[in-house]
């Protein structure tokens, strides 16, 4: 059965400390499957040698998203010192010649917008969220297992919740509503909300999900259903 399209808003007293948030919002199904070889050879010919020039030139500071992010999460009240959005985390990667994680197919397709866009990304299972989303400020106590981490301490964190609480945020996603890959016997689609999470206003956020279309489209199979911006 499919899962109900949540609607996404942004809470007004997140957007009044950074009025330039802006969400991303892509619904869209496909399998999830363990790889996509083309996926990997465009990164190899096209994103990761441009990368590599701007890496050895620029300061991760000056990166696409990446100043304008460590801005709104001073201002949210968070050392961007101690917590970084993914993209940076995965520059970082990059500029130390760390091999990219290979996940499956959805994350994957995830990992190559976010890194030729600047903007964090995640990816949720629909079929694990439980209403509708917001994106708001984290609560002092509130916190999460994150994928591949320990708790990740969530207040003041910019991060989306649903009915039952906290699912994802731009550094680290929830391990409720992660993407794992389908079962060999099971191809059935998977539907699935991809966030771009944005503090750079709209005009920027509504390129990235122009290339997430495309690359998902291309790279995941995916199915697109709905697209659009959320803005205070």
């Amino acid at each position: 059965m499919k899962a109900p399209a949540p609607t996404i808003s942004i809470d007004p007293a997140l957007a009044a400390i950074w009025p330039d948030t802006a969400l991303g919002c892509v619904y869209w199904s496909a399998p999830v499957l363990p790889q996509e070889p083309q996926l990997w050879q465009h990164f190899a010919s096209h994103t990761q040698p441009r990368l590599a020039q701007m890496l050895e030139s620029t300061e991760l500071a000056a990166m696409p998203q990446i100043g304008t992010s460590r801005r709104a999460f001073k201002a949210f009240g968070r050392d961007p010192g101690r917590v970084r959005i993914s993209s940076e985390a995965l520059y970082r990667r990059l500029r130390q010649g760390k091999e990219l994680y290979h996940i499956n197919t959805a994350v994957d397709a995830n990992n190559l917008v976010s890194l030729e866009t600047g903007f964090s990304l995640g990816t949720y299972d629909l079929a694990c969220l439980q209403g509708n989303l917001v994106l708001r400020l984290g609560h002092e106590g509130e916190g999460y297992a994150g994928i591949g981490k320990d708790t990740l301490d969530l207040h003041r964190m910019p991060l989306l919740a649903d009915a039952l609480g906290p699912v994802g945020c731009p550094c680290s996603d929830s391990q409720r509503a992660m993407i794992v890959e389908n079962m060999t016997e099971n191809t059935a689609p998977r539907q699935m909300l991809t966030v771009i999470y944005g503090f750079s206003g709209p005009q920027a956020v509504e390129a990235a999900i122009s290339l997430t279309k495309e690359h998902f489209t291309a790279f995941a199979a995916a199915q697109i259903s709905a697209a659009g911006v959320v803005c205070p």
